[in-house]
């Protein structure tokens, strides 16, 4: 069997390394105790594997907090921060990411149309920012198993909401699978292997 050539890696409607940004907002102890959508453990044992695989394929990331300087609430979880530490998070006050003046610079920056999206709640921080950069044109892709609403019906409204304005939601496994595409490209199979089978789904 022989694969096609790769794709123009830039112009590919599928997500690839090349072409997308990764966008992970508010992954802090308040926003996670208030999710009820999911289990807490599960949420974080897949944004965790969401981020190293980001970072397997070298995606840039746009990391955001809110209300950290302020002191009203505390940093990024340190188990996935301990996964950031290229990546500052840019900290803020406003509720939509998308409000955020270095925020949007900081997207803009990247020169990618399609945005992996990661935020805590679903209903706030990812839908508010999805709704508003597809108003910009982009594309966006949630990450369903890896974010959380403080309801079941929170969540999935929200996903609805953002599906109907032209998201198009994505799990982190079929992300990596996406961003790997090949098993002949392999720079990055050890990675992914150990991402997505030996340390989470042949554990589980």
């Amino acid at each position: 069997m022989t694969s096609q050539a790769i794709r123009d890696p830039l112009a590919d409607h599928l997500i690839t390394p090349q072409n997308a940004a990764f966008l992970f907002i508010d992954y802090q102890p308040e926003q996670l105790a208030t999710v009820r959508s999911m289990d807490h453990d599960a949420l974080v044992r897949n944004a965790a594997s969401t981020v190293r695989t980001v970072k397997a394929f070298g995606v840039p990331v746009v990391h955001s907090t809110v209300n950290v300087a302020s002191g009203q609430t505390q940093p990024t979880l340190p188990e996935l921060a301990e996964l950031l530490t290229e990546d500052p998070p840019l900290d803020r006050t406003t509720v939509n990411s998308w409000e955020d003046i270095e925020f949007v610079q900081a997207v803009h920056a990247t020169g990618r149309r399609k945005l992996v999206l990661c935020a805590l709640w679903t209903e706030v921080c990812m839908a508010f920012v999805a709704l508003d950069a597809l108003r910009e044109g982009y594309e966006v892709y949630p990450v369903v198993d890896a974010i959380g609403g403080t309801s079941a019906e929170a969540h999935r409204a929200a996903l609805e909401r953002v599906v109907q304005a032209g998201a198009q939601p994505i799990s982190w496994v079929s992300l990596a699978c996406e961003l790997q595409r090949d098993w002949a490209r392999v720079e990055t199979v050890p990675a992914i292997v150990d991402i997505v089978l030996a340390d989470r789904l042949l554990q589980e």
